[in-house]
Parts: structure tokens; sequence; C-alpha cells
């Protein structure tokens, strides 16, 4: 039996990542009141399907104090040998402004005594909870609907097994620190690639940066210690019951270093766990 829980704040894409697991078999519930969340495993165990899969979604619009108590319903679910997991949703507030200003729709905790950026920063507070039982946190503000409906396929649908996912994200500085990093390292202080003419152009994919950033005994340095440190913390991450541990490397653009040391870290960790992801956000895909 597996269960995910979506949560998040409202703006963040909930919705298409519900839609999303609908397309993939799951038996969806939007808008499910916390406290109905420990009585879904008897739902689970009644079904004639062999294998029950089911979704919900969970938001601000709770009884008062229900979220409060939303550890205590996954601890109670989770006793009930079921596979349960937690998706959480958000984007960046002035994101959430935005996508709201464009759709013209009523935050819930809005009302003419409270303004949109109070209602977007109380939500968050109330979710505080939802957010610290996560297994996912995905930061939803750079993607649009297809690549929410996407990242969601991919994180829930595209393991199978029960091994955890390491996934290692590279991304520019200058561009934002992605939210939903369990660990960040910042490789600004390497040689960059940019300040040569003729690998301006090149990212990290790419031979000659590639072979320029592998004469530079620091760029091998760094990425043996983040290598290193990775092994040495996963199993705590594992022992966690965590299914999902994002690594994040930036450099200044997100061309060059984060995107070598990313690519080689990705296929170095291949070689020793079933499930590696490399995702370079500054590169199209």
């Amino acid at each position: 039996m597996k269960l995910v829980i979506i949560s998040g704040r409202s703006g963040s894409g909930k919705s298409s990542a519900l839609h999303a697991l609908e397309d993939e078999g799951f038996y969806c519930v939007d808008n499910l009141p916390a406290s109905m969340l420990s009585q879904l495993p008897a739902t689970l165990k009644d079904s004639h399907n062999e294998s029950p899969k089911m979704a919900v979604s969970i938001d601000v619009r709770n009884l008062p104090g229900a979220l409060e108590n939303f550890r205590d319903f996954i601890i109670e679910i989770k006793n009930q040998q079921v596979d349960c997991q937690v998706v959480y949703l958000d984007a960046g507030s002035e994101n959430l402004m935005k996508r709201y200003s464009s759709t013209r729709r009523k935050h819930p905790l809005s009302d003419d005594n409270t303004s949109l950026k109070e209602a977007i920063e109380r939500e968050k507070i109330l979710l505080t909870p939802v957010l610290a039982e996560a297994d996912i946190h995905i930061d939803t503000s750079p993607l649009s609907v297809h690549e929410i409906r996407e990242r969601i396929r991919e994180y829930l649908c595209g393991n199978t097994s029960k091994s955890m996912t390491v996934m290692f994200q590279s991304f520019g500085f200058k561009h934002g620190v992605p939210s939903d990093a369990d660990f960040i390292f910042d490789v600004r202080c390497l040689p960059n690639p940019f300040w040569v003419e003729n690998l301006r152009t090149h990212t990290g994919l790419e031979t000659p940066v590639q072979a320029f950033l592998e004469k530079e005994p620091d760029v091998l340095a760094m990425r043996k210690d983040i290598s290193e440190f990775v092994e040495k913390w996963l199993p705590k991450f594992e022992s966690a019951q965590r299914s999902y541990m994002t690594v994040a490397i930036g450099c200044t653009g997100g061309q060059h270093r984060s995107v070598y040391i990313c690519k080689t870290l990705g296929e170095e960790f291949n070689n020793k766990l079933e499930q590696v992801q490399v995702r370079h956000r500054e590169l199209p895909e």
C-alpha cells in the first residue's frame, strides 16, 4: 500500500502534482482534512486493488490545530505498515504573489484586513509542522506546470526500488540558491573557465571545459571532499527513512564548474548506488 501526501503553500503547484499522480493510477483526494489521514490505511486495505495507491493534498484550509498534530498522524499511518511519503511544494514568496496576480485567484487566508503578502507569509508559518515531516521538498519557483508534473512523476513514479535516490544538482548563485537542497556546496573559489575566452561559450558537459578543470588540483580536491562527505552522511539519511537526498553544487552562473563537478559525482555514485540522478538547473534540458 502506498500513500502520498502533497502539501505546500497555495500557488506552489499542489493541484498539478495531484493531477500527475492521478494520471499514474493513484486514487486522488484534494484538500483532505488532516485529522482524517489516520483513517486512510483502512480505506486502502478495503480496496480491491492488489497494489492500492492513494494521493491526497493537505493545505492550510484545515481545522484549527489539525496541522499542529501532523507528526502524530504520520506516525500513526506508518505504524499501520503503509508506505507513506510526504511531498512539500513551495516557491519564493515573490513567485507566489506573481502567480496569484496572473490568475486573479483569492488566497485562502487573505481578507479585508490581510494583504496577499501577509497571507502568504502566515501560511508558511502554519505549514511548518508539515514541512518538518517532508520526505521530498520541491522548489517550484523556476518550474512550469508541465515541469512540476514531470518532476513529481520522476520523484514518485520513476523509482520502484526501496533504495534512496540521490540527486546532484548544479546551479548558479546569481540565479538564486535552490531551497529544496539538503546540502549546498559553493565551488566559486575554483578556477573559472568563463575567463578563458575560447571556453566561455562551452559548458561543464563539454570536453574542452572538462580538460581545463581536470588540470587544476583544487578542482580534483574539492570533488574528492564532496564525494567523501556525501558517502559519510548518506547512511544517516537512509536510516532516517528518507527517500530522497539532494546535493546542490553552485558556481557563479551554473555553466562550468558546478556542472562539471555534478556530472563527475553523478558518474561516480552511479557505480555505488541504485538510484542516482543529475540535474543542471541553468542548462536547457
